[in-house]
């Protein structure tokens, strides 16, 4: 009788497993790019926040090495120190801090998804949401290429 519970237990667990591997996805070793959507803010008054975000992925052993993520104006201007500025001028202190808060929240995004390896498990952050949501869209976007 011990026998055949021990036995029971582990085919059960067995078929948990392959269950589990069934669902889950595989991926080949690579570079891959892709683009979130543009995003275009609803305030009439206002570009802030305009542009889209860029993803690099680097895929080894079919888990995520390496991430880099950029956001860009609607033009194609990569935002980086100067944004949130008015021709090169902090015209609004309030603005351009909260732009430079979300530009950083960019490398903080790509650091989580490659020490927590699963794009569900990156938390947003606030202030970040507009950046949060384009790298979502753009990593989704690029494991798709990745899957095997």
């Amino acid at each position: 009788m011990k026998a055949n519970k021990k036995l029971l237990i582990l085919l059960c667990a067995v078929s948990a497993l392959a269950l589990t591997a069934c669902g889950s996805k595989s991926y080949a070793d690579g570079t891959y790019k892709a683009q979130s959507q543009e995003y275009v803010n609803d305030e009439d008054d206002s570009t802030a926040g305009n542009g889209y975000g860029v993803v690099e992925l680097t895929i080894s052993g079919g888990a995520i090495t390496a991430c880099d993520f950029k956001t860009y104006e609607l033009d194609g201007t990569l935002k980086d120190a100067e944004y949130g500025k008015e021709n090169g001028e902090i015209a609004n202190k309030d603005f351009y801090n909260k732009a430079q808060k979300a530009l950083a929240a960019c490398d903080k995004y790509a650091a989580q998804l490659v020490e927590k390896g699963d794009i569900k498990e990156v938390d947003a952050i606030s202030g970040a949401t507009v950046n949060y949501n384009e790298f979502k869209e753009a990593v989704g976007d690029a494991l798709k290429q990745a899957e095997q």
